[in-house]
């Protein structure tokens, strides 16, 4: 090579690395920073230059806030559910006996009951049972009678007529002794009856005492009168004093009989005071019933 090419070769690469120099000089300055940051997290790139430890309790607290509003939040939610539940609960239980205005149609002024075969029936001076009733399935109880035997008025319903037995049978052994009267009555038996007290007492007062025809619950084979020996046969207030009578009153509940006419009830169901007079309606309703303290009128709805 000669000089002069030596020369020229040695200005080219003079000008290159100049201009190389150049070029790094122009170059902006965060470009590499930024490429650096570009891996981190964004909350480590921003924020990390601002974190302090007043900062850091305050979120922690923040944060316990509000993970205590959430159960809090959420334990209102539970209770409230199981409220609804405990009331859908409740009316579906209720739902589960007929109503009064369900099971009443009205015939030439007259208003019957539409369900007379049922435990369930409700029959008073405003709900007559249908003249023809006659109830399925009537027996006689295996229980004490004042009433000699084939005599009608010792009939009930067989499934009423076995709670009977159960009833006399646990009063027995907690040293009762009860002793039943009168049960079941055909429609023609009590019109006769009926007719006797109003001859014996005058109208207004029979019917205070007793009821006419197509109004009496003895008709649906699903009560009994029951006495005690220390008083004969004699269906008075008297009873409900007794030992027996009050055993009734506390336990009748447990065999699926209520207690019909009760004292203070008399405006409600038409009929004075009678705690010897017990109706048949099964255990489940029984026991809703003397817990409630109601009437049968005032236990089942008069609504649909």
């Amino acid at each position: 090579m000669t000089m002069k090419n030596l020369f020229i070769a040695s200005g080219l690469s003079l000008a290159l690395l100049a201009g190389c120099q150049a070029n790094d000089a122009n170059q902006d300055p965060g470009q590499t920073a930024n490429e650096n940051q570009t891996n981190l997290p964004s909350n480590e790139t921003n924020n990390s230059a601002n974190n302090n430890p007043e900062d850091t309790k305050k979120n922690e607290d923040q944060e316990t806030n509000g993970n205590q509003d959430d159960a809090k939040k959420n334990e209102d939610q539970t209770e409230e559910k199981q409220s609804e539940e405990k009331q859908s609960e409740d009316k579906s239980e209720q739902s589960a006996y007929p109503t009064m205005a369900e099971t009443i149609e009205e015939n030439d002024g007259q208003r019957t009951v539409t369900n007379p075969g049922s435990i369930y029936v409700v029959a008073n001076k405003e709900r007559n049972l249908p003249a023809d009733f006659v109830p399925e399935n009537l027996v006689e109880p295996d229980v004490a009678f004042y009433a000699p035997e084939g005599d009608p008025k010792r009939l009930m319903v067989e499934e009423a007529a076995k709670a009977l037995e159960e009833m006399f049978v646990a009063a027995e052994e907690e040293g009762h002794e009860l002793k039943a009267v009168s049960g079941y009555r055909s429609y023609d038996r009590q019109e006769a009856i009926f007719a006797y007290n109003v001859d014996r007492y005058g109208e207004e007062e029979a019917n205070q005492v007793s009821a006419q025809a197509g109004q009496s619950e003895h008709q649906t084979g699903l009560t009994m009168d029951i006495s005690t020996p220390s008083l004969g046969s004699s269906l008075t207030e008297e009873f409900g004093s007794t030992p027996e009578g009050q055993w009734v009153a506390e336990n009748a509940h447990n065999y699926g009989f209520v207690v019909r006419y009760l004292k203070g009830k008399e405006e409600i169901t038409g009929y004075q005071y009678e705690p010897w007079h017990v109706r048949y309606v099964g255990k489940e309703a029984a026991q809703d019933i003397h817990e409630a303290g109601n009437t049968l009128e005032e236990f089942f709805p008069n609504t649909k």
